[in-house]
């Protein structure tokens, strides 16, 4: 294995016209199958959910500790390796994480009571929180602004992979045996994840020839003492305030509010993960096409319209809910793919590590701050039905509305130096 000595990202004209080489295409696969274990790990917790509560005896509450405690060892784990995260080759570090992750995982696979899951929790977050940045910095490094929406669309169907695959997997298993059996599948394909990157992956070391602050400390500072970084890191947190607030209470609100049996739960996660294997690489290619901010205008106004409408549901059919969540779906990767490839032109060449693993911890952190907002604005009947549900729209809108706003100034002096008004 060669070591990659390149300093500037991969591109070739006719790549946009033609596709991927053959190592980009394995290079995009490779980080897709990575996010998809990283994802379901964390998707699967809100479908599992209206399984673990009953099965560890234990309140909506306690269950959204749990997944929040994942979010919070997350962000404190990121805010620790940002001024390390420039200083490694990134493969090495993609592998560090993705081994502490899978040790996590396993310990949720064995966990007998609801104080182990939880430290399994805390574990998976420490070290899975961080993979997300170090993927976004590889991505940033090899490929151009101009491919990177395509990119990170290819990337995020392992989010609609997860939906398709993983959660009715997930599902399947809990149902037949238990959901520790969910768990420990997600451990096995860790490891041929982690076996994967070792084999295939080549060094991604350019960054290491740039001047570097010597101190791990003072790269920390001199990241987030930037100030043209504050607006992206703002958008970043607010992103993912709204996201988690829904997120982990999905399944219960599905089955208890909306009147869906939970044998069915399957049935919506892999109808909409198939029309998100579609629609993400879609919309990676508009927002190459149309541009990142206007593709992420659109994807905030369909957001917006499908939370109120999602948040105000009653009991309804299971096509109906269906056809919600498909079109939530669009919103949401409306929104995360294009942001993502604008935010990740921000950072300085020797910054982006840090700037990734930074962005990640306030993810992770508001992430879990949005979890326990949301446990403390709803609250759980006798029957499973959940109340107050709607507040979480109006939360949830109100973000969406300010990301917005903050996004056009975030894009101003990208598209400033490309010559355009937005970008």
């Amino acid at each position: 294995m060669t070591e990659q000595t390149l300093t500037e990202p991969i591109v070739e004209s006719q790549e946009r016209s033609r596709g991927f080489t053959r190592y980009q295409a394995i290079l995009v696969a490779l980080l897709a199958l990575v996010q998809f274990t990283i994802i379901i790990d964390f998707m699967i917790m809100s479908p599992l959910g209206a399984i673990m509560m009953p099965a560890l005896d234990i309140s909506a509450a306690q269950f959204g500790v749990a997944v929040s405690a994942y979010a919070f060892s997350a962000g404190i784990s990121g805010i620790l390796a940002a001024g390390f995260a420039d200083r490694f080759d990134r493969k090495r570090l993609l592998l560090f994480f993705y081994a502490g992750f899978t040790l996590g995982t396993a310990l949720c696979a064995i966990a007998p009571n609801y104080h182990l899951l939880l430290l399994g929790r805390i574990v998976t977050g420490l070290f899975g929180g961080v993979i997300g940045s170090v993927v976004l910095a590889i991505v940033t490094d090899l490929f151009t602004l101009q491919l990177r929406g395509r990119v990170m669309g290819f990337v995020q169907t392992a989010f609609a992979a997860s939906q398709v695959l993983g959660i009715p997997a997930g599902l399947f298993l809990a149902n037949q045996w238990n959901w520790h059996v969910a768990f420990g599948a997600l451990v096995g394909l860790s490891v041929i994840g982690m076996a994967a990157v070792m084999f295939l992956m080549k060094p991604v070391n350019a960054h290491l020839g740039l001047k570097q602050d010597r101190n791990p400390f003072r790269h920390l500072i001199a990241t987030v003492s930037q100030p043209r970084y504050w607006m992206a890191f703002s958008v970043t947190t607010l992103l993912a305030t709204g996201g988690y607030m829904l997120m982990p209470f999905g399944s219960a609100y599905t089955v208890h509010n909306l009147g869906i049996d939970i044998v069915h739960l399957p049935t919506i996660y892999l109808v909409s993960g198939l029309f998100s294997i579609v629609i993400g690489p879609l919309v990676g290619r508009a927002s190459d096409a149309f541009g990142k901010y206007p593709t992420f205008v659109f994807g905030s106004a369909m957001s917006i319209v499908m939370v109120l409408i999602y948040t105000h549901l009653g009991e309804v059919s299971l096509t109906v809910a269906i056809l919600v969540n498909v079109l939530m779906f669009v919103g949401i990767f409306s929104r995360m793919i294009p942001s993502q490839a604008l935010i990740s032109a921000i950072p300085e060449p020797a910054q982006r590590g840090s700037f990734s693993a930074v962005g990640a911890s306030l993810q992770q952190l508001s992430g879990g701050l949005g979890s326990v907002l949301a446990a403390a604005l709803i609250a759980q009947e006798a029957d499973g039905t959940l109340r107050h549900f709607d507040r979480l729209g109006y939360v949830v809108v109100t973000t969406a509305v300010i990301s917005l706003i903050l996004m056009y100034f975030v894009q101003r002096p990208i598209a400033a130096q490309a010559g355009k008004r937005v970008v």
